[in-house]
């Protein structure tokens, strides 16, 4: 009987890294085909322009998903700052279920709280500005009129400007803030917290109106290291794929 719960975030996954969609394939067929549930918290694809994008590795991580939900592990994405733009195509072909930016589901037992994790640096005030604009309708629906080259090109410039931009932030900056943690998990009732997207994996113990509570967050994905958080009834643990 499957009752394992899987997590993983921030493969980024692209043409130009083989290794990782390698990974990313072989995870699938060998632990997550075993698993009840497994929860894709965001940036899983390194840009996404439209589920009418079918370049590689896209066509390729559509197959096994689909293998994936048809053996009867169920899917769930949340999507990250990289691709937000996953809509319903996708999810139809793939049978994943998509969530929204804060997903709390019942984790045996213990209500947790599921995010990517940007939405927690609050300090990176020009990334809020543009998030918040860029998850308009308005923007969206422009974005997805124009023609797939063009969308593509426009990707590979945003990825090379969010680059020339990290080297430039303080790396504090681009990690959560704890107040901004507390109150989100105060907010929805919750004293446990999975996320990504700081590329900063680590347990955080600490303390939410005197009672205990934890963050999870999980690894960024390399040619070199990956890794995905597993849950049973019995706890958790780490699975290190590299």
């Amino acid at each position: 009987m499957k009752n394992e719960i899987l997590f993983i975030s921030d493969l980024h996954l692209a043409f130009e890294k083989p290794e990782v969609t390698k990974r990313f394939l072989d995870f699938l067929d060998n632990h997550a085909s075993k698993a009840k549930s497994l929860y894709i918290l965001g940036d899983l694809f390194d840009s996404w322009v439209g589920d009418d994008d079918f370049t590689p590795p896209g066509n390729k991580i559509r197959r096994h998903l689909k293998k994936l939900t048809t053996s009867g592990t169920s899917v769930y994405f949340q999507p990250g700052n990289r691709d937000f733009l996953i809509g319903k195509q996708f999810c139809q072909e793939t049978g994943v279920t998509l969530l929204e930016d804060y997903a709390v589901i019942d984790l045996f037992g213990t209500p947790t709280l599921l995010m990517h994790g940007d939405l927690l640096c609050s300090d990176d005030l020009p990334y809020l500005a543009f998030r918040e604009k860029s998850h308009t309708p308005e923007w969206i629906n422009d974005v997805l009129s124009k023609p797939l080259p063009l969308r593509l090109l426009y990707a590979r410039w945003y990825r090379l400007r969010s680059f020339l931009h990290k080297r430039k932030k303080n790396q504090e900056i681009m990690d959560v803030n704890q107040n901004t943690v507390i109150d989100t998990m105060r907010q929805y009732g919750v004293q446990r917290l999975i996320h990504g997207h700081t590329h900063r994996p680590a347990v955080h113990d600490f303390f939410i109106d005197q009672q205990p509570a934890q963050r999870f967050v999980l690894a960024e994905w390399t040619k070199s290291e990956a890794s995905s958080l597993k849950w049973l009834d019995s706890g958790y643990s780490i699975i290190n794929l590299a």
